[in-house]
């Protein structure tokens, strides 16, 4: 089983676009998605370097000999950010290829660290570059796949990356996400990111981890790591270029209401969420007291990889409590007011209403645990996961 939710936007930027980049975390499918759909798309050969091996990172010791071989070539290079002075070299190749006619598919970059790449691409390629994010397995993609034997509380358990979702048993699942949380934090981070002693960072994970759903105390964490709130901010903010954390903004409409400003903050794969919180089955899972924010979290992640970026998303809350897990608005016309519920039978509190009342909700939804829609008071509708992510991709 591989990605297919990419396999369109791959085919119309390689065809439209000297510069590909697909971005996303380690293990996630980046350079499956690459060679399976690559090699048979363009009218051209297709050659692939991994900038991890020594031997392929040694090539570009002269980059710009070595790159200069493959005109009228697809070039596909992985880890790309382990050498970002490439990027200079390739935007003059670009420009002397576009001159000679090949206006397109001359590169596609593979990346796992996103604020360095983007970084330094951003600099030099504008105008010549189109970004896609992978992200691990979705509701949406695993179900049009497999409508029959796909399983949500399965995803939503041992989280979307393909060796843990795959995994013959929940122990091999569990075994997989241990290394590959100690493997980011003794030697992805450390290589691309600030030097933080691995014990901290997974501390510091850990702790966000309880967090999950929550606004966070910076400070309080610092204090606990004996570290400055403006350290555990870069910690935060490198989790997130990682693309290991996500950070919900709070709506910012102007009501005469006190709210809530903090971020929201979600460990984005839930599998990885239950693995730092060592929560190794479905019983101890919903015995634990995060299971509610899990479930939130699966699903705003689930919907957060289906909008388009005509969507742009946030949470409300007012110092009274009032409360919306989720907002999405669009052309200033549409505003959804999203909320959560783990249970069959959910029911609303007055300050879900109230708050949409306060940014004036055009539809109100509920989605929860169960696979039937049906309408419930106050105009609001209830709704399983899978057909509203049917209902965004629509």
């Amino acid at each position: 089983m591989i990605h297919r939710t990419l396999e369109d936007k791959l085919i119309q930027g390689l065809k439209s676009m000297p510069v590909v980049v697909i971005l996303g975390p380690r293990q996630v499918g980046k350079t499956t998605l690459a060679l399976e759909f690559a090699k048979p798309l363009l009218d051209k050969p297709v050659h692939y370097l991994d900038l991890e091996l020594d031997s392929d990172l040694a090539k570009l010791d002269d980059p710009e000999s070595y790159l200069r071989q493959f005109e009228n070539q697809l070039l596909v290079i992985d880890e790309v950010q382990r050498k970002p002075d490439l990027f200079r070299i390739i935007r003059g190749l670009v420009d002397i290829r576009k001159r000679a006619g090949e206006k397109s598919g001359h590169f596609l970059l593979l990346g796992s660290a996103s604020k360095e790449l983007l970084q330094q691409s951003s600099e030099t390629l504008a105008g010549r570059i189109r970004y896609l994010e992978l992200t691990p397995f979705t509701t949406h993609e695993l179900h049009q796949n497999d409508p029959l034997g796909f399983s949500v509380e399965k995803l939503w358990f041992r989280g979307g990356f393909p060796d843990s979702y795959l995994a013959e048993s929940d122990l091999e699942s569990w075994d997989w996400r241990q290394d590959f949380i100690t493997t980011y934090v003794e030697k992805d981070i450390p290589l691309f990111g600030p030097q933080v002693p691995s014990t901290r960072m997974k501390r510091f994970w850990t702790m966000l981890a309880h967090f999950h759903g929550q606004q966070v105390n910076l400070s309080n964490i610092g204090k606990s790591l004996d570290v400055s709130h403006t350290t555990v901010k870069t910690y935060l903010y490198t989790l997130q270029d990682f693309f290991m954390v996500r950070q919900v903004q709070p709506w910012s409409g102007n009501i005469k209401k006190r709210l809530v400003k903090t971020p929201k903050i979600f460990i984005r794969d839930t599998g990885l969420l239950h693995g730092l919180l060592s929560i190794h089955n479905f019983d101890q899972l919903f015995g634990h007291p995060i299971v509610g924010a899990s479930w939130e979290g699966f699903v705003v992640e689930n919907i957060l990889n289906t909008i388009s970026s005509t969507w742009t998303p946030s949470y409300f809350r007012s110092s009274n409590q009032a409360e919306i897990d989720l907002i999405l608005e669009r052309n200033n016309q549409e505003v959804w007011a999203i909320e959560v519920k783990r249970t069959i039978a959910p029911s609303l509190s007055a300050g879900f209403h109230n708050a949409c009342a306060n940014i004036g909700a055009t539809k109100k939804w509920v989605i929860y645990a169960g696979k039937d829609r049906f309408p419930i008071k106050n105009e609001t509708e209830v709704i399983g996961l899978i057909e509203f992510l049917g209902l965004l991709k629509g």
